[in-house]
């Protein structure tokens, strides 16, 4: 099998896949009641306390007779999960790219780590993250490949770039399958919805949507004054987040096209977005040094984390909903996301940090640096007994 070209003239390429990966949808659903209808400031209704029934024969109510135990119950301290990532480990660090490393996603699987190069290594390249080997590369993009995302059920793989194409291709088999020209613009974000139907792209020309199903364009729904940085979609499939130039994140209701709010949250462009797992927290990133914890249910910002010395290229959310991982100038950083708490600093790269991602069951954070290497990282591994 042959990897086909996304561009005219397609060149033989080494065959990408050595294996079929595992299909995992790992969606966890959270909705927010009424959101198409209300702006994200109002309170979400929160379910009524049953009431107690009111005896009102006067009968008597059995009383459950509860043994006392043997031996009284000893409760180990609970530690929160996003402690563990303290003192994350080095696992490997992987060597490729010619430039920058744009672009961090792992397969839903978690086997393979797709990067993504950046200006004149516009490839996309596979690693295998039991033992840090290469597997392939594919001539993704002209340019750089400035965002990459792969479907939930792990059947299409999507990048896009500076090149303001769009590609498309069957994870499965690696088959290159479409290639979407509409854009006119830088492409800079990619998101799809957790029944891996739908996907939408953000750039410098506004915002898109596109059938992965029936691989075609489905509507437009922002042009050139809506210039995107970054998007993000609720866990729920309906709400998508977007943000702007100047600071702004916008809600869409994803079935309608419907504007459903707009907050200014940064005073600069705003280049990170994602929802936690649970769908009541949005975190944003921005060229303004900040990155802001929203919280869905009262509209207001829990949290604002501040010290990094540039704008934030990228963040990650483990899967535990609870860790934050962020990158910038003086490298990442790692946050307790319901406390606000700063874990640790990893300054491992020689340079900028770009990209980061955690692995879907949350035990391993990929860095990619302008110091052209990613590297692998894991939660301290934990002896035996006390």
């Amino acid at each position: 099998m042959k990897i086909s070209h996304p561009h005219s003239t397609p060149p033989n390429l080494p065959p990408i896949f050595t294996k079929k990966l595992l299909i995992i949808v790992g969606v966890v659903t959270a909705g927010i009641a009424g959101f198409s209808q209300m702006a994200i400031s109002q309170p979400l209704p929160v379910p009524s306390v049953p009431s107690i029934p009111n005896n009102s024969t006067n009968e008597s109510i059995p009383i459950p007779v509860i043994s006392p135990p043997v031996q009284p119950t000893i409760v180990p301290e609970i530690r929160s999960s996003a402690d563990l990532w303290r003192t994350p480990q080095l696992v490997y660090t992987l060597k490729g790219h010619n430039t920058s490393v744009d672009s961090l996603i792992f397969t839903p699987d978690g086997e393979v780590l797709i990067s993504g190069g950046s200006y004149n290594d516009g490839e996309i390249k596979l690693w295998e993250v039991q033992n840090g080997k290469k597997i392939d590369d594919i001539r993704a993009q002209r340019t750089s490949v400035t965002a990459m995302a792969l479907t939930p059920d792990g059947k299409i793989l999507a990048s896009c770039g500076e090149d303001s194409g769009l590609n498309l291709w069957n994870w499965k088999t690696g088959d290159y399958t479409d290639h979407f020209k509409e854009h006119s613009s830088n492409l800079l974000s990619l998101a799809i919805t957790p029944d891996s139907r739908t996907l939408v792209s953000g750039g410098l020309d506004g915002i898109r949507l596109w059938d992965l199903w029936q691989q075609r364009p489905i509507y437009t729904l922002a042009r050139f004054d809506n210039q995107t940085y970054s998007l993000a979609i609720h866990p729920d499939g309906d709400i998508l987040a977007s943000g702007h130039k100047f600071g702004s994140i916008k809600f869409w209701n994803l079935k309608t096209g419907q504007l459903l709010n707009r907050i200014s949250a940064h005073s600069r462009s705003v280049d990170g977005l994602e929802f936690t797992p649970d769908g009541q927290t949005l975190v944003s990133a921005s060229y303004d040094r900040t990155i802001k914890i929203l919280n869905l249910k009262t509209g207001k910002v829990n949290y604002t984390l501040s010290g990094h010395t540039g704008r934030v290229w990228d963040i990650a959310i483990n899967p535990d909903g609870e860790t934050l991982a962020t990158a910038s100038r003086d490298g990442v950083r790692l946050w307790n996301l319901r406390t606000g708490e700063l874990l640790t600093s990893i300054t491992a790269h020689s340079d900028w940090v770009h990209s980061v991602a955690f692995s879907p069951d949350g035990s391993l954070l990929a860095t990619g640096g302008f110091d052209q290497k990613i590297r692998l990282w894991q939660i301290p591994i934990v002896g035996g007994g006390e």
